[in-house]
């Protein structure tokens, strides 16, 4: 009989063709990484030997095979009827009396270690399940709380059945599996107070760019079955590997989900349904459902677990809401970005903005437009058409088939790890996900167009947009000597932008991480306690829910989302331009309109530098500064530079300086460099004396040409004068780049004008600037005029 069982304690992943995929990696975790401290929950498997014995005592492998044979592999038209007959002569099946009491003295030493009776998780771990390139994941069903011998035994015996689900017998078709040659395992595993708790699932590589060194954790409270199945919207965290390894602070990104809902036992251990969901109180939907030492720790672990096996990973954890800790649950290859090679980069560009419908997480990076199908339930299945875009609360393993004829998914609930979203990556094809109330606003028929590829954040849109798409070899792009950056504004596109051919980025700008993440005017959360009851007062309390203070706030929201950027960067350079917003800009912040004056003309008043070290911010610039040293020095990420902008005098230079100094964050400690922006013709003419207080100069050629020029690049009315080549512009760049040669310090230039006109890549070339940076749409058609700019510099200097 011993062939028939397997305690964890004697699996490892040589036990794959016995114990199935799901078991052989239990097995392997429990014996070999219980030294680093990853728990896994002790169990055991009944093996494949043991079903194998099921099929042969009942008489029905023969019966299977003729059956399955008879499946029309094509049109799959007989699949219903054919899957139904299969599971119904296992169903009928009964497990021999010898296997039933093996399986029992199993589950009752479970029970002894326990001193009660214990409920188990009793999962199907099929011998083609959890490989590198077929994970089978959902395709066989498990159940949770199982607790008494004749549940467990039923248990059993309907993972026997799940192998001959319709999804199932499909998912064998599509990936050339012979059915008879896939036996099933069954594993019988301690269940984990997770309904006290919280639980969900980790992704040791970013599952929408396949950015290899993020951890992608996500959770909700309760039982993890409400984040695999997509029902809930979870927690979201990423952290980053280096800085794990280095024991340094790695949280690099958050996003709190709503958590709807809570998946919990039943008060009724005998019920036929022995799980339920219940409204999640708001009070808790409000917190995170980990600590930050928490979420560390199960980075750390499932890093190992990457490690461990060579490969990225996708993981099952636990939270222990009796004993407070924490489990791994499963652990299998990640399959979707692990397969690909990055050689070719589509990008998609929207030409027009269509009404937008709803918004959630974007799943994919491309746009896409057709027939909205509204499907509430399978029984709906019948009116989705090939070409459609499938809209429904959320999908479960039930729908594959369905989901093969759609061009898109768009779901109201679910994050990136539920089953919408990983399907999606297997097809191929965008979906959004968590919109919460696509159902609602999209109209059955209606066209739509999905759109993924404005970062984090997918949009529905009305009707059918027009957008183009180019696609770049990535092996064809020239190498220059002249560095090309980034301008970057979206740290959510971060992961993406870092697999293009950049050097780096060039401007990072603050205030719009401010404008649409932080949303509060940091003055306002330092004197929250000061501020009269208001309906600001009030959204400002909503808003930090969750964070210890609202200084923490402010500080931890900034600082991971500039360690987003430089984490998808490291180890090359991340210049971060400290706040540019003008005076009417802050005063659109929530409690912004309290602390900011009214000025004619913002653009050439309280901004920059002269905002640092006045009183009326002084302050706020403190919060900016304790972010930077939170990322460089907390979380390791020195390759993070920082920018003054619009400086105007020696003097306000020293001041800012100073200012910087007193918040802790001193020039050259711990090898920090500060950049100054040439964008004011004082910045040109004093370069000499600059170059002495500051390591690098970029040049704003937007600023500097209006100011050179004289016009106000706000107004319509003299738009036509700005010109970046104006003849007292190029002087101007020309005699910045001289300056800082003679200094011996790095000069770069951020703008629009180097791909937009090969000429001025040309001028900047060949007065030998050191990095160009552009916007993301604009890099590729950048490097190529760098490129032929170089070519004619180098030609010149032959001639």
């Amino acid at each position: 009989m011993n062939s028939f069982i397997l305690p964890f304690e004697k699996i490892n992943l040589g036990h794959l063709a016995e114990t199935g995929g799901k078991n052989a990696s239990l097995g392997e975790m429990f014996n070999k990484l219980k030294f680093l401290g990853i728990k896994v929950p002790d169990g055991f498997a009944v093996t494949a030997a043991a079903y194998q014995y099921f099929l042969a005592y009942n008489k029905i492998e023969e019966k299977l095979k003729q059956l399955l044979d008879t499946i029309d592999s094509k049109s799959l038209s007989n699949l219903p009827d054919i899957g139904k007959q299969c599971r119904l002569l296992v169903a009928e099946g009964k497990l021999p009396d010898d296997l039933k009491n093996e399986i029992l003295k199993y589950y009752a030493s479970l029970n002894s270690a326990a001193n009660e009776t214990t409920s188990v998780a009793v999962r199907s771990s099929a011998t083609a399940e959890d490989l590198p390139t077929a994970s089978f994941a959902g395709q066989h069903d498990s159940f949770l709380n199982v607790n008494g011998n004749e549940l467990l035994l039923k248990a059993v015996l309907k993972c026997y059945v799940s192998l001959f689900n319709d999804r199932a017998i499909k998912y064998r078709i599509d990936n050339g599996f012979e059915h008879m040659d896939v036996a099933l395992s069954v594993g019988i595993q301690r269940m984990v107070r997770a309904d006290k708790g919280a639980a969900g699932v980790i992704f040791t590589i970013d599952p929408e760019t396949g950015f290899k060194n993020a951890i992608y954790i996500t959770g909700a409270w309760g039982l993890g079955e409400n984040v695999v199945q997509g029902a809930v919207n979870p927690d979201e965290f990423w952290v980053f590997k280096p800085s794990l390894e280095l024991h340094k602070e790695s949280i690099i990104g958050r996003n709190l989900g709503d958590k709807a809902n809570t998946m919990v036992y039943s008060e009724d251990p005998l019920a036929e349904i022995p799980i339920h969901n219940i409204e999640t109180p708001a009070q808790k939907r409000a917190q995170w459902i980990l600590t930050d030492t928490e979420v560390q720790q199960l980075a750390k672990w499932c890093y190992e677990i990457e490690k461990h096996y060579g490969m990225a990973m996708d993981i099952e954890w636990a939270k222990d809401g009796e004993d407070q800790e924490i489990y791994i649950l499963q652990a299998r290859p990640e399959t979707v970005h692990s397969q690909k090679s990055i050689g070719k980069i589509k990008n998609y560009k929207l030409t027009e903005k269509g009404t937008v419908l709803c918004t959630g997480k974007a799943v994919g990076r491309t746009i896409i437009s057709g027939r909205a199908c509204i499907i509430n339930s399978l029984n709906e299945a019948y009116k989705l058409q090939q070409g459609d875009v499938l809209v429904a609360d959320n999908t479960n393993p039930d729908w594959n088939s369905l989901l093969r004829k759609v061009v898109s998914i768009v779901t109201n609930k679910g994050g990136r790890t539920s089953h919408a979203s990983i399907v999606a990556r297997e097809l191929g094809i965008a979906a959004i996900v968590g919109a919460g109330n696509a159902t609602q606003v999209i109209k059955d028929g209606q066209l739509i167009s999905v759109v993924c590829t404005e970062g984090d954040e997918g949009q529905v849109m009305d009707g059918s947009v027009a957008f183009e798409v180019t696609e770049t070899d990535l092996s064809t792009i020239p190498v220059t000597i002249t560095q090309p950056m980034f301008i970057l504004a979206d740290p959510d596109r971060a992961f993406e932008l870092s697999q293009f051919p950049s050097k780096g980025v060039g401007l990072l700008r603050m205030e719009f991480i401010i404008n649409n993440s932080i949303l509060i005017h940091p003055m306002a959360l330092i004197n929250y306690d000061q501020l009269a009851d208001s309906p600001e007062k009030k959204t400002i309390a909503h808003l930090t829910a969750g964070y210890k203070s609202k200084r923490d706030y402010f500080i931890s929201k900034l600082s991971e989302a500039i360690a987003k950027v430089a984490a998808a960067f490291h180890p090359r350079d991340v210049i971060v331009r400290m706040s540019d917003f003008k005076s009417n800009e802050y005063a659109s912040l929530v409690g912004g309109r309290l602390y900011e004056p009214k000025e004619e003309n913002p653009m050439i008043g309280f901004r920059g530098a002269s905002r640092y070290y006045d009183e009326r911010y002084k302050a706020g610039f403190g919060l900016e500064c304790e972010a930077i040293l939170r990322v460089r020095n907390t979380m390791g990420l020195t390759n993070v530079k920082v920018m003054i902008p619009f400086c105007r005098t020696i003097q306000e230079a020293k001041n800012v300086l100073q200012t910087m100094e007193e918040f802790g964050l001193k020039r050259g400690k711990n090898g920090l460099e500060v950049y100054v922006m040439i964008e004011i013709p004082s910045n040109v003419i004093l370069a000499d004396q600059f170059a002495m207080l500051f390591d690098g100069f970029s040049i704003g050629s937007n600023d500097l040409t209006q100011l050179t020029l004289g016009l106000d690049r706000d107004s319509e009315i003299v738009s036509h004068l700005f010109d970046e080549n104006n003849e007292a512009v190029t002087i101007m760049i020309a005699q910045a780049i001289r300056a800082a040669k003679k200094a011996g310090i790095k000069i770069g230039l951020c703008g629009q004008a180097p791909s937009d006109f090969p000429a001025f890549s040309q001028f900047l070339v060949a007065n030998g600037i050191d990095s160009i940076s552009f916007t993301p749409d604009a890099l590729l058609k950048g490097i190529q005029n760098i490129s032929e700019a170089e070519k004619i510099k180098h030609t010149v200097a032959k001639a």
